[in-house]
């Protein structure tokens, strides 16, 4: 049964994008389950990263979301290890829609406010 994922690969910034989409397209191969929609990839490009990862300063962010059956996921996992250009990555399970943009989270006082009255 396929669930829904969602992975955010760090590259070295070093790479070229014919590079970088080559290799996504190699990794979303072990990922793919016939009868079900190729990963939604949103390039997110060079960043600066919070601090180094291998001596780099820099990263390019790519978001991916797809559907795939768990099982498939170990053999993709070791892929990305084994990878040099990808400085990190992390996949997570997306069960949850997102947030939307205009959710507005309730402030501590205003929830103190409601319980008084």
């Amino acid at each position: 049964m396929a669930r829904p994922y969602e992975v955010v690969y760090i590259f070295d910034p070093a790479l070229d994008d014919e590079t970088i989409n080559s290799k996504l397209t190699s990794f979303h191969a072990l990922i793919q389950v016939a009868g079900v929609e190729p990963p939604v990839v949103n390039h997110w490009g060079r960043r600066t990263l919070a601090y180094q990862i291998k001596k780099r300063d820099t990263g390019y962010y790519v978001v991916a979301t797809f559907d795939t059956d768990a099982k498939l996921l170990p053999e993709y996992e070791r892929a990305l290890k084994l990878d040099d250009g990808v400085l990190r990555h992390l996949v997570v399970l997306n069960d949850i829609p997102p947030t939307p943009a205009n959710y507005a989270a309730v402030k501590p006082q205003d929830a103190e406010e409601e319980d008084d009255e």
